[in-house]
């Protein structure tokens, strides 16, 4: 794999290790970002969206997974994560991309970071799901090709109407097709639509 992005000094080793940890998972897992789900106190909440979340369990809790993630959640801190992100993600076919599979934003260096990445990659559309209310404040500076929307954090619960795009986790009136699909987007684009307001995922 090629790099186009800086190659010497300790900011080069950086980047180049970050492509060679961050290739290896984007060719197996697709269009999505994954890092280490740090400690959640919705996790202890019967009825929030966090109790029993897969993230903390199944393949999840091999160490080796657990390691990779723990490292992409550390790399975020390097002055070559951004460059080397936008790289991978460009180096894609899929014109979307999701950020956290597991885990969410982190603090306002790592929502800067992945603004920078996003106006990096234009042609790519981005979805950040997240439960940090305090991203709201800085909306204003969001890319254009990036929807951020907020997680309501208990199920059969609704969204804030005040953010202007949001998910819900619903056991009826769902509008999210994957439970119907093999828990696969396939063809559907609503999370990454900023036009449809609230995405309701079947509770599974």
């Amino acid at each position: 794999m090629k790099n186009n992005g800086i190659k010497n000094g300790r900011v080069g080793a950086a980047y180049n290790k970050i492509l060679v940890n961050h290739w290896r998972w984007l060719q197996a897992q697709g269009p999505s970002y994954k890092q280490q789900a740090t400690s959640c106190k919705l996790q202890a909440v019967p009825g929030s969206v966090c109790f029993d979340c897969y993230a903390m369990k199944g393949c999840y809790v091999f160490k080796v997974v657990q390691d990779a993630q723990y490292r992409r959640l550390a790399a975020i801190r390097s002055p070559a994560w951004v460059a080397a992100m936008a790289h991978l993600i460009n180096s894609k076919k899929p014109d979307v991309f999701r950020w956290h599979d597991s885990g969410d934003v982190q603090d306002l260096e790592h929502l800067q970071k992945i603004y920078a990445v996003c106006r990096l990659t234009p042609s790519k559309r981005h979805w950040l799901p997240t439960r940090e209310a305090w991203i709201k404040k800085h909306l204003q500076d969001k890319p254009s090709n990036l929807v951020i929307r907020f997680s309501a954090p208990m199920v059969n619960q609704p969204a804030p109407e005040s953010w202007p795009n949001s998910s819900e986790v619903v056991e009826k009136n769902f509008n999210c097709p994957a439970s119907k699909q093999d828990n696969e987007c396939r063809d559907c684009r609503m999370c990454w639509d900023p036009e449809v307001k609230t995405v309701r995922y079947h509770k599974h």
